[in-house]
């Protein structure tokens, strides 16, 4: 169990840096202020999901899930 438990720790770690690179490469929300001015309606504004912001933030999502169920299963204490 003790096997576990380190490799538990050790992907939470990594987990965790991976986490801390991918937030640090997302612009800013400032970055969105053309949209005020109708900068919404191009290419990139309709297309956000496919281009590389959207699957940062998709990236973002997975590893806060995965960040928060390691976190959980890590401090349960069954191990």
């Amino acid at each position: 169990m003790e096997i576990l438990k380190t490799i538990l720790t050790v992907i939470f770690i990594l987990v965790s840096l991976a986490l801390t690179v991918i937030i640090l490469m997302q612009e800013g929300k400032s970055a969105g202020l053309g949209a005020i001015a109708g900068a919404a309606d191009t290419y990139w504004g309709r297309n956000k999901g496919r281009s590389m912001e959207g699957m940062l933030v998709k990236g973002t999502r997975i590893l806060v899930i995965l960040f928060l169920l390691l976190a959980v299963v890590l401090n349960i204490g069954i191990f």
